[in-house]
């Protein structure tokens, strides 16, 4: 199976647009791209201290989803624990790999195993990353543990 081909960013307004757009809800529905899911997330993570991230990603991607007409239930719309696990991952790159240049720092992002559209199964099972108690809530992985943002001391990152 061939992964469609990554959409990279040109400048750090088109990666801004789509953090603050989400949370704006001023985002069209085919603006949500996997790489504008990694795109605003990096870009809140790393741009916008008033936000909180971890408290605040969730709501406003299934408040955006509603905004454009889509439903958040057991089989659609905002995940949590993929959600949580592509945050686990964006900011292990943003502590580990980042330089300080936002397109540049997305771009590599997105080129890297973290920005993979199945990098989260690395860490779950199929089953269990699919079930409706992931999509509702956060699960644990049940193959390998998340990255953290610092590893540990001689720890291997990459």
């Amino acid at each position: 199976m061939t992964c469609p081909p990554i959409r990279f960013f040109a400048d750090d307004a088109a990666i801004a647009r789509l953090g603050d757009g989400l949370l704006a809800c001023t985002l069209t529905r085919a603006d949500w791209t996997h790489e504008a899911h990694l795109a605003a997330c990096f870009h809140l993570l790393t741009r916008r201290p008033d936000f909180d991230v971890d408290g605040g990603l969730g709501v406003a991607i299934a408040r955006f989803n509603e905004s454009v007409g889509g439903v958040n239930d057991d089989g659609q719309g905002y995940h949590d624990t993929i959600t949580r696990a592509y945050l686990a991952g964006v900011r292990w790159f943003a502590a580990t790999r980042a330089r300080g240049d936002l397109t540049a720092d997305v771009n590599a992002l997105l080129a890297s195993d973290v920005g993979r559209r199945d990098w989260p199964l690395r860490f779950y099972s199929r089953d269990l990353l699919f079930s409706v108690a992931a999509r509702r809530g956060f699960v644990e992985p049940d193959l390998a543990p998340l990255p953290d943002a610092v590893p540990a001391r001689g720890q291997i990152t990459g």
